[in-house]
Parts: C-alpha cells; structure tokens; sequence
C-alpha cells in the first residue's frame, strides 16, 4: 500500500482530490505545501498531492516556485476537481451567523467567495489559514468564538460544522488543478477518470537572444503541438529574469517533443521536461471520500 501525503488537516480540499486519485491507499497529512513536497522527497511517502492552480484565482505560485527553486519532483499525474466553497460555522451559533466577527479560510478560498463576503459579512475580519481544513478545524477547537469558516462539505463533516451558507463562491466554474508528485517517476495507473495526457516543459531563455520567446514558442508551433498554458516565474536572480513554464497536451514521445526540446536547446534556452503524464477530471464523485450529496 503506497503512502500519499497531501496539503492537510484532514476535511481539505486537496484530501478531496487525493482520496479520488488514490481510494486505497494510506494518507498522511502536512501542515504546509512544502512540508509536503518534502516529505516525498526524503522518502516519507510515496506520492505527494499539492494544488497547483485554480480557474478563479490562477497559479499556486507557493507550489510551482518550490517545485522550481527548492525540490524539483517529477510531476506524474494530474487530476481536476470541482470546488464548491461553503460557510460554515460551529453549531451553537449557528443562529448568529450573519454577525460573526471573523472568517477563516485559505486565501484562494476567501479571495474566491469575494462578493458574498462584501455583500454579507462586510465586517467580518478575514483570517488567512494554510488550508481551508485547517480553518474548519480551528473552529471546531474554539466553540465560543463569533467566527465563521469557508471550507468543503467534507471538512463540515470532518470537524462537526453547521453549512449556513452554500456555495458562495463568485463563479460557479471554479476548479482547481492538484499535481501527483513521486521522487522515481513511479506512474500513476489510468482509470475512469483519464482524459489525457500533457507534457509540462520547464524553459530560460539566453539573454542575449533578441526575439527568443518567439522562437520557443514556433517550435511548437510548426510541429503542431497544443499548448495549454505558458506561464513566466521569476528565477529570483535578477530583475527581468524569468522561467517559462509550457504545458503541452500530448505525452512525450521521441519524435515531435524530444525534436522540439532540441530546437529550443539550439537556440540557446535551458530545456527541463518536470513531466510527461497522464490528466484525470472528474465531478468529484463523493461516495469516494465518504460524502454524502
């Protein structure tokens, strides 16, 4: 039985994803994404799930820049999981919701339910958590306080909450994509969930190459490769100095991707493939984590 550690305490949404990914197996929570990505790497676990980007609030910049500065891990899945944010609160007061004196979340999560926050609770003081259940669990641990929670149903469950209010998130496409991380590239086997596979290709450009990105960019273009995202992260060495980070929707293969990898490594570019691997999305079915609907 392999070992999967995921952004914890229990009741988060990245449980979610991991328990859909891995329904079997062992799971270990971590206070922090890097904690996480960490205790793959020295072993701990077998398989590490992190978010890595949400439809509303973008990158999990926290997860790519160590990924890329600090532990670099080969990615070997993906998976896609629909967020539903709720506020919760601790039974006894769940009368007195709509004068709680403050919320806690997530900071994607609270940025994410904006204007119900503005047009409900616009007194409320937002406190920033390392995770949605990790707030949930504060209030489960402080019954007396006047706060609130924005968290998953799951976690509502996990720690004993009332849901006083569904679904306040801003938008309702609101997904967030999780990264399968393993130190020996150990696959992740295809389920009814598979819908793809992607290649994610981790490119710097030489600095005294006019017109470089242009030149990346044609030798996917020529070969007829998708691209689903191009993203730039700061290497942190200078100012105006970046990392490129390419997804490409096909699993690498010794023809098209490696002919593209060499052309962009002629030009002068540092070329790092941080995976080739399967995609998996789902509407997270809930009898797998043991929530009711």
């Amino acid at each position: 039985m392999d070992k999967i550690g995921y952004l914890g305490p229990n009741g988060t949404f990245t449980e979610y994803a991991a328990k859909t990914m891995f329904p079997k197996e062992a799971f270990i929570p971590y206070k922090t994404i890097p904690n996480c990505i960490d205790a793959v790497m020295e072993g701990e676990i077998d398989f590490a799930v992190v978010p890595i980007e949400n439809t509303i609030e973008g990158s999990v910049n926290l997860t790519i820049d160590y990924l890329l500065h600090e532990q670099t891990l080969p990615i070997v899945a993906e998976i896609v999981v629909p967020i539903e944010q709720h506020l919760m609160v601790h039974p006894a007061i769940a009368d007195q919701w709509e004068q709680v004196e403050a919320v806690y979340s997530h900071p994607h999560a609270i940025a994410q339910c904006h204007h119900f926050l503005r047009n409900k609770l616009s007194e409320a003081e937002l406190k920033y958590t390392n995770s949605t259940g990790s707030a949930a669990e504060w209030l489960k641990n402080n019954p007396k306080e006047l706060s609130a929670a924005i968290a998953n149903e799951l976690a509502a469950k996990t720690y004993g909450l009332t849901i006083v209010q569904k679904n306040i998130h801003d938008f309702d496409n609101n997904h967030t994509k999780f990264v399968v991380l393993n130190r020996h590239k150990k696959p992740v086997e295809k389920n009814d969930l598979y819908c793809g596979d992607k290649t994610t290709f981790i490119v710097t450009l030489p600095s005294d190459y006019t017109g470089a990105l242009h030149q990346v960019l044609s030798a996917f273009a020529w070969r007829k490769l998708n691209l689903s995202k191009i993203e730039s992260r700061p290497m942190k060495t200078g100012l105006g100095n970046y990392f490129f980070i390419i997804d490409i929707e096909m699993k690498a293969d010794d023809i098209l991707i490696q002919g593209a990898k060499s052309e962009i490594e002629a030009l002068g570019c540092g070329v790092s493939i941080l995976g080739s691997y399967p995609c998996f999305s789902s509407e997270v079915s809930k009898k797998k984590v043991g929530v009711s609907s």
